[in-house]
């Protein structure tokens, strides 16, 4: 009998940035150890901004609802927190967020991409040296780099509020580079130190056109 591999979709339904509902699917396959969330390449460029800030994202949500909407390469409609569970459900257990000067994350590694649509009707995974350059250097975003899944620190609701909730679910941020928050899932091993010196943009020439319908590829690190 032939083996079946264990794949499990999550289908989500959540508020799109413009405020109506829309499902977004959370896909787990335990055998790979991956977790696949639907995603949609980012504007750079936001209306009610003046100019275009460095990416500090990989993954949250978009505006109005995303804290950090304007430094992402992508967006997501799924919660921070459903995309912690299901890293969770493949055998991976948080660390810990860091957050400001000397801080530096923990938790076990894993490998991020950006699964983009091919030419020839297939799809290609983009890893975040191929998909971020520095705009000065032309140098690409360091292979020496490693994300991590830290989980995220409970934040209040509300300054007046004694409830709390998972960070992430508040700020939208799924996939931060720097150490600039712990409302994330996941961390990169980059601290502020470099953050002074490393300002990253998209790269064009490998990323489809903003708005393109893309998967975010999270799997643990061999």
């Amino acid at each position: 009998m032939p083996r079946v591999r264990s794949l499990a979709v999550i289908l989500l339904v959540c508020a799109s940035a413009d405020g109506q509902e829309k499902k977004a699917a959370v896909a787990i396959d335990k055998e790979k150890k991956a977790v696949r969330i639907d995603a949609t390449i980012a504007p750079r460029k936001l209306a009610h901004l003046a100019e275009v800030y460095p990416i500090e994202l990989i993954a949250g949500w978009a505006h109005p609802k995303g804290k950090k909407a304007h430094e992402t390469v992508v967006t997501i409609d799924a919660n921070p927190s459903d995309v912690h569970k299901a890293l969770e459900e493949v055998g991976l257990k948080p660390g810990k967020p860091a957050k400001g000067e000397n801080a530096e994350s923990a938790g076990p590694d894993v490998n991020v991409f950006i699964e983009v649509p091919a030419g020839d009707g297939s799809a290609k995974k983009l890893s975040p040296d191929k998909f971020l350059v520095d705009p000065k250097t032309k140098k690409p975003f360091p292979k020496s780099v490693k994300f991590r899944f830290t989980g995220s620190v409970e934040s209040q609701v509300a300054p007046d509020k004694p409830e709390k909730k998972y960070g992430a679910d508040l700020s939208g941020t799924l996939i931060v580079i720097f150490p600039v928050t712990d409302e994330t899932v996941l961390q990169s091993s980059l601290t502020m130190k470099e953050e002074k010196y490393l300002k990253l943009e998209t790269n064009k020439d490998a990323l489809p056109k903003e708005g393109t319908a893309v998967k975010l590829v999270i799997e643990a690190a061999k």
